[in-house]
Parts: structure tokens; sequence; C-alpha cells
């Protein structure tokens, strides 16, 4: 009886990550053919041939959905952004702000529309939660670490968490895509017009 319990649970497990492994299969396909506006939760998992119970039991909305396919992406963001600061922490703390702004950029324009699902998803729930997701409150807490030195160092002027939060609120998907799409700025053009803006030199 112990010996099926177990190989039971193990069915179950093995189970749970093909059902996860033909979701996010699934998702990724739908959402670089159609977009990720354009496709419904019940469509993935029409697509998927799996219940809609079953995909609203590992995903409670496409936001979660959108997150789980960027976030090995993520890791390796967070990743070469740490071991930038690690190689370059004698530089002046406002050419390493300089280079986190280039490299979250670089990543925005990479992974734009799963982007911009877990940020529609986090807009839409603002009145339920008042936390960010991890990519933001980490890449945050890097912006400010950056600013307060250089604040010390007599680069900048305070207050360093609201500076940050303009900043990162100024690279949301809406604002960023208008930029890009609708005035015309490259990637490069944007960085130099933040900069301008928030840093000021």
């Amino acid at each position: 009886m112990k010996d099926g319990y177990i190989g039971y649970n193990r069915v179950e497990r093995r189970d749970a990550a093909e059902n996860r492994q033909r979701i996010l299969e699934t998702a990724s396909r739908l959402f670089e053919q159609f977009g990720v506006e354009q496709v419904s939760m019940n469509q993935i998992a029409t697509v998927a041939q799996i219940g809609p119970g079953t995909l609203y039991r590992r995903y409670r909305n496409k936001g979660e959905l959108c997150l789980d396919l960027i976030k090995d992406n993520v890791v390796f963001f967070f990743e070469a952004i740490e071991a930038y600061l690690e190689e370059n922490r004698t530089e002046p703390p406002s050419e390493r702000l300089r280079e986190v702004l280039r490299l979250f950029i670089a990543f925005r324009e990479s992974k734009a529309q799963l982007l911009k699902g877990v940020e529609d998803f986090e807009s839409a729930n603002r009145s339920k939660s008042k936390t960010k997701s991890p990519l933001y409150d980490e890449l945050h807490q890097i912006l400010v670490n950056l600013f307060e030195e250089m604040d010390s160092a007599k680069e900048a002027l305070p207050n360093s968490v609201f500076r940050a939060d303009m900043v990162l609120a100024a690279l949301r998907s809406d604002a960023y895509l208008f930029q890009r799409e609708v005035r015309g700025y490259s990637p490069e053009g944007i960085l130099e017009q933040l900069w301008a803006t928030f840093i000021g030199y």
C-alpha cells in the first residue's frame, strides 16, 4: 500500500510537469502568433488539450503565465547586472546606473510582449495588491542603491526611492512602447532622453 501510494504521487508529479510544459509551449506559440493581449486563457487550455481547471490551478491569470515564461530570462538578466556591477564596482555610480538602464532596455526589447502581459495584470489588480512583481522590486532596489551612492558622491539629488519609481514608470511597457512606436525613438534615444530627464547629466 505504501509503495503504491508513493508510485501514485510520482505519476501525479510527472503529469503536472508535463501539463506545465504543454501549457508553456502552447502559450508561447499562441503569444508569438497572435500577441499576448489577443490570446485568452481558455484558448490556451483548448489548444493545449487540457481542462480550464488544470490551467487555472497552475496559473491564476495570464500575468502569472507570462512571468513563468520569462523567469529564466529574468534570472539571466539579474545575473548579468550582478556580474557587471561586481566587475565595475570602482566605476562612478552614474556610469553603473547608465549601464543598468541600458541592460534593462535591452531586456525589455527582447521580451516586450511577455513583460507587457505581466505589467498589464499588475495594473488591473493594483487595487487588490500594494506590492509589485519581484522583477520590479529587485530592479527598483538596484536603482535606489545606485542613486544613493550618487547622492553620497554629490553626483545627484534625493529622493532616491522616488527617482527610481519615476525611472521605472517611464520604462513600463505602455510608456516605453509609445516612445518607440509613436514618437519614433530608438532604444538608445530613449536612454538618452531618460538620462537627461531624470539624471540631468
